[in-house]
Order: C-alpha cells, then sequence, then structure tokens
C-alpha cells in the first residue's frame, strides 16, 4: 500500500506555478487488486443453468410524459411482501426472494456481465421464474462494486474499501430506488434503499476565490431554509461578479429554449448540435465557459462540451433543476451510500439473487457468439484457468461494457442486425478514482465537492462521515480515520505542477497533481489536505501502464458524443434469441449512468419475457420526468419545428432547424 513521505518532485519543470508543497510517495505503483474466490471451470457442454458453488461469486448502480410511481414501502415490507408493478397495473407480490411465478420450459438465460445491466435482468427475470446464470470476467457490480485494498486490514479488521470512483444517486434516479427496494437488508424495512444517506452540501470551489456552497433542498422549494438561501444568493453573487450579466442572460435564455423544446426538436435538433456551440462558448468569457458551460460537463458528468450534444447535457441541466425544486424526484437531490458498495447494496442483492436461483460463475469471459438459423447457439468462453468452453442456454442477454460487445460482432451478427455494426462508432473517455485514505476525519462539506479550476475536473467527497460503522475501527490497520475518493474527468489536460496530462504520469505523479489542484480550488486548501493528514493511496487498478506509452484504462465510461442516439441500438435486436443490457442501450435518462444500466436491463427483461411466450407481469420501466406545466410549450414547439421554425423563446441569435 503506498504511503506518504512528503517532498517536492526532485525537477520541476519551469511552468511550475507557485503553489502549496506537493506530497511524493514511497511507493511509485498501487497496491495490487485482491482477486475474488474462483468457481471451478465446468465442461465446455455445461448448461447455462448449470449449478456452482455459491462462494464463486462473492463480489469485490416515453415520448409520453409520466410521472414517477409513488408507492414507499412501510416498516412490515420486509414480512409482508413488496408490490409490484407490472404492465398491467399492480400485482400482489410476494416477499423479498419468492418468484412471482412458477418456471417452465425454454426458460434458460446466460446474461454476459455482472455488473449493473446484468444483476438487474437476473433479478428481474429470477422474480419471474427464469433459470439465470450470470458470467462475469472480473467482480459482480461492475463499475459500482467496491475494490477492497488488499493487505490493508489488520486486527480483525477489514481491508481498506476502494472503488473505481465514488457513487452518488441523485433524487431523479427512479429505476435504481425501486431495485433497492426490493433487497433485503437486516433491520431495514426498506431493504437496501434505506442504505441511502442525504448529502444535503456542496462546495464548488475555485482558485482565488471563495468556496461556492450550496445547500440542497430535500423537499423542493417549500423545504428551502434560510441558511440555504443565504449560501445560494451568495453563489449567485459570485458567479454574477464573474461573468457579464449578459452572458448570464444569453445562458438562462438557452435553458429556457431547451426545457420548452419539444420531443422533434430535442431528437432531431440539439442531438446534432454541439453543447459548446449551442452556449455560443468560443466567444463568451473564460468564467462563462468554466463556470457555466465547464462546471457541467466534464466536472459533474465527464462529458467534452466540444463533442457532447446539446441534448444529452442540457436535459441534465434540466432534471437536475426539477429535482431541487421536488419535481418528479424519488429522494433528496443528492445522496451517497452509508458504507462501501459491496457491503450496501452489491453483496446483499448477490444473497438475495442465490436464494432466487441465479447462479454466478465470476472469472468468465465471453469471446464470441455462435450463430446459426437465425438464433445465437451458444456462447464461447474462457474459464478462469484459461480453457475454452461454449456454453447454451435458450436466450442470451449480452450486458458487457460496449468497448467489449463491439468485438463480439461478427459479420454474420451485422448482417442479421445492422444496428449491431454501429456499436464501433461509439465512443468512451477515462473516468477513474483516486482514494486517499486520511488520519482523521476530515469532513470538508457535509456532500460533494468539485473543483470547478481543476484541469483534471476533480470532485470528490469525504465518506466516513455518512458511513454508519466506525472508519477506524472497521477498515485498515486502525490508524486511517476517512476516506477521501476523489474522481478524474479529464485525463487529457496538462496539469499544473507536472504540465503532463493525467495519463502521462506515473501513479505517484497523480497524486501529486491531484492534491495540489485540489489546495489551489479549496478555501485554505494547504490547511485543509496537509501531507501530514494523508495515511496513504489507492488508484483505481483499472488504469495500467501509468506513465508509460502503453498506459490503458480496462474500464473507460460510455461518452454521449453528437448524434449518437443513432448508433445506440434498442435492448431486443433482430436475432429472437439475443437481447442488449448496458449503459449504451437506448434509455430515457440518455447518460451512462447506474440509472441507466438498470433501465437498460429491465428493457432487456422485457425483451426476454416477450421471446419467451411468458405470462408474467412485464417489469416496469421509469422514465425520465417531464415537467406538466411545460408540456404546452413544448407541443407548440413540435409545431414551430414542423413549420422550419426556431423555438418561441430563442431570440438572442436564434437558431434555425
Amino acid at each position: 500500500m503506498p504511503t506518504y513521505e512528503p517532498h517536492l518532485p526532485r525537477t520541476a519543470p519551469q511552468d511550475r506555478p507557485t503553489s502549496p508543497r506537493t506530497p511524493s510517495l514511497k511507493s511509485p505503483t498501487p497496491a495490487p487488486l485482491p482477486t475474488a474466490p474462483l468457481p471451478t471451470a465446468p465442461t465446455p457442454s455445461a448448461p447455462a443453468s448449470s449449478r456452482v458453488a455459491k462462494s464463486a461469486a462473492q463480489p469485490e448502480p416515453s415520448p409520453t410524459r409520466r410521472k414517477f410511481v409513488a408507492g414507499t414501502l412501510g416498516a412490515g415490507a420486509a414480512a409482508a411482501g413488496l408490490t409490484a408493478l407490472g404492465a398491467g397495473g399492480p400485482l400482489a407480490a410476494p416477499a423479498f426472494g419468492a418468484p412471482l411465478v412458477a418456471s417452465g420450459s425454454g426458460r434458460r438465460v446466460a446474461v454476459l456481465g455482472g455488473g449493473m445491466a446484468g444483476l438487474t435482468v437476473a433479478h428481474e427475470l429470477a422474480e419471474r421464474g427464469f433459470q439465470v446464470t450470470v458470467y462475469e470476467r472480473k467482480s459482480l457490480g461492475g463499475k459500482a462494486r467496491s475494490i477492497p485494498v488488499a493487505g490493508t486490514g489488520s486486527g480483525g479488521r477489514r481491508d481498506l474499501p476502494g472503488e473505481h470512483g465514488f457513487r452518488f444517486f441523485p433524487g431523479f434516479y427512479l429505476n435504481v430506488p425501486d431495485t433497492m427496494r426490493r433487497i433485503p437488508f437486516p433491520g431495514n424495512p426498506n431493504g437496501v434503499h434505506d442504505n441511502l444517506v442525504d448529502a444535503p452540501e456542496a462546495i464548488f470551489a475555485q482558485a482565488g476565490r471563495p468556496d461556492n456552497k450550496l445547500i440542497l433542498p430535500d423537499g423542493g422549494i417549500d423545504s428551502i431554509t434560510p441558511e440555504a438561501l443565504r449560501a445560494a444568493l451568495k453563489t449567485m453573487a459570485n458567479v454574477a461578479g464573474q461573468v457579464p450579466w449578459w452572458e448570464i442572460a444569453f445562458w438562462a435564455e438557452k435553458m429556457l429554449v431547451f426545457f420548452t423544446s419539444g420531443e422533434l426538436r430535442r431528437r432531431h435538433q440539439w442531438e446534432y448540435m454541439p453543447y459548446s456551440e449551442y452556449l455560443q462558448m468560443d466567444k463568451m468569457s473564460e468564467a462563462y465557459r468554466n463556470i457555466l458551460v465547464r462546471s457541467f460537463t466534464s466536472t459533474l458528468v465527464a462529458a467534452k462540451e466540444t463533442v457532447a450534444s446539446t441534448r444529452t447535457i442540457t436535459m441534465m441541466v434540466e432534471i437536475f433543476l426539477w429535482t431541487m425544486l421536488g419535481r418528479g424526484n424519488e429522494g433528496a437531490p443528492d445522496r451517497v451510500l452509508n458504507g462501501p458498495t459491496n457491503e450496501a447494496w452489491i453483496d446483499p442483492w448477490h444473497t438475495l439473487l442465490t436464494s432466487l436461483g441465479v447462479e454466478f460463475r465470476v472469472g468468465w469471459t465471453v469471446t464470441g457468439l455462435d450463430y446459426s438459423g437465425g438464433r445465437i447457439t451458444g456462447a464461447r468462453m474462457t474459464d478462469p484457468s484459461g480453457n475454452a468452453a461454449t456454453i447454451d442456454a435458450d436466450h442470451y442477454v449480452l450486458a458487457v461494457p460496449v468497448e467489449r460487445a463491439v468485438p463480439l460482432m461478427s459479420p454474420a451478427l451485422v448482417a442479421a442486425d445492422p444496428a449491431l455494426g454501429r456499436l464501433r462508432r461509439l465512443q468512451t473517455d477515462w473516468m477513474n478514482g483516486l482514494m486517499l485514505y486520511l488520519k482523521r476525519k476530515t469532513p470538508i462539506t457535509h456532500g460533494h465537492l468539485a473543483f470547478m479550476d481543476s484541469p483534471w475536473a476533480v470532485t470528490g467527497l469525504t465518506q466516513g462521515q455518512f458511513w454508519r460503522n466506525d472508519f477506524a475501527a472497521t477498515y485498515g490497520d486502525g490508524s486511517v480515520q476517512d476516506c477521501l475518493s476523489l474522481d478524474l474527468s479529464d485525463w487529457d489536460a496538462p496539469g499544473i505542477v507536472y504540465g503532463r496530462s493525467a495519463r502521462q504520469c506515473t501513479p505517484r505523479q497523480i497524486v501529486d497533481e491531484v492534491l495540489a489542484q485540489l489546495r489551489a480550488n479549496l478555501d485554505n486548501g494547504a490547511a485543509i489536505v496537509p501531507d501530514s493528514l494523508i495515511h496513504s493511496w489507492f488508484l483505481d487498478p483499472g488504469i495500467t501502464g501509468s506513465g508509460t506509452p502503453s498506459v490503458a484504462n480496462d474500464e473507460p465510461l460510455l461518452v454521449n458524443t453528437i448524434g449518437s442516439w443513432d448508433d445506440r441500438p434498442e435492448a431486443t435486436t433482430r436475432i429472437p434469441n439475443l437481447f442488449l443490457a448496458g449503459d449504451y442501450v437506448r434509455v430515457s435518462i440518455n447518460l451512462a449512468t447506474m440509472e441507466g444500466a438498470n433501465e437498460a436491463g429491465r428493457k432487456a427483461a422485457n425483451g426476454v419475457l416477450a421471446a419467451a411466450g411468458s405470462s408474467a407481469p412485464r417489469v416496469t420501466i421509469h422514465e425520465m420526468y417531464q415537467e406538466p406545466a411545460l408540456a404546452g410549450f413544448c407541443r407548440a414547439d413540435d409545431l414551430r419545428y414542423r413549420l422550419g421554425l426556431p423555438n418561441a423563446f430563442d431570440v438572442l441569435k436564434p437558431y434555425w432547424p
């Protein structure tokens, strides 16, 4: 485990600015990722439903306007059962873990991938009596999983918790919370959902300026407190002091234009316009570009404003606004888990699915799909020992990330469904995590941090304040009191210490850079996060070859580029027994998120139900909230779009179709 020995880099680049002293490390490489126990390899002819040891799967989130179907479970839900909402309306559902229907023939399902989408498919189909086997090459949970830092626990404590990047659960998530309510957790009447805790504060830090602090209302506009109003007014004044008023007016108009745009304009005009062009970024001040544009692209959704579509990014601005106003949200605007993701969510989910008969094979990698007679006839796999095997099932759900799905698309599959060939046009980028383990509790704010002048688009939060277990007593060697979990969303911009991008830096240099950027942005940052506070660090092990020409990212993130909706497939393909589940599938949230992956998994499950001729209730799919008060404006805008006119509110530099 890399520990700290603070000192300046021996050779600083000439353009290095004056900044607080940054630490370097004793070890240039992070601790290795622990390997989960792996199952015994089956024979090549083993069916998708064959039994494997439970220990093998121990894991390391419509064009019509729809409202969220409310229905919080009561205190007796765990014993009395849940309510399942199918296509035909409410059904009396069994208690946690009981299937909705009996199993039948033609119900063997191979789920190829055990991330958020794959586990969702398994959950929905197992509840409906299908025989499901999940094959996962790494660890259950995908990018959402915890990554224990091997060898760091002592005295009966668990290893320090690492992760691909910190998790957060906006109030506009609807499908993920529904799944969480159906996963039992000891002492929680609403299952895993009760492990979500509010993160009511946020700091948007800028170099050389006071921190912008927001207090997020948890009950809409009616819950705004004087303290929250004061913080909001101070932030607004700070923004107004940096961004010229006419630029603020232009930005506000373009937001209103989008909010009142009909689906036709959103889909056929804004989908093809870069976000930077929509907001005229290159003609505005640096403050405008940084505060009103980049703060929502690279910092919050890991997108680049020059290639991200207006439709995707502005839709996120819109839904965050409705959530802050208490419109259509399932909970508080910002929530986090009260412990490491595996402990609070993935492990209980695995336990539930196992009780439903789902079988798991971890360490199995899909290498090909056999196609004959218009159907998938088998999936070629590599087992944990590197042996080749072919598995057989009635239905196949491909739930791997898009970069791993593309090599599987053979000419025969693409000929059968050309949409599969368009997957290769989809793009990914890097967004990975760095954990700083701290010797003292350091609740910088009761929520998330965004370092707005960070060239690497760093965001984070200190986790100990939210976790139910005492950090030092539960994890590590007893000397670690907290964890500052950080996400790096821009791996291409030069840093402020070495003048290199994150891709070009060694792990030690990455930590030095992140600390320098954090301290430069945060008020009194050098005093809040001094060298003496840092016990050790952990960089996402998905990043390999750091500081070398062979640097690679094993788990990149799908990014929504201009027009990418055209290249994203539906969950149901033209091959009758092949289905797709992943954040690249067309879903209402239109962004690579846990919510999108969960929605895609639900769509794939419905596809399997239809293909199998199942009479089981269809899986409910909760779509993104759309404000009813603006419905009339949106309908009118559809007419204006058909007539070739700009939006009615588009006055300052109007955009014509």
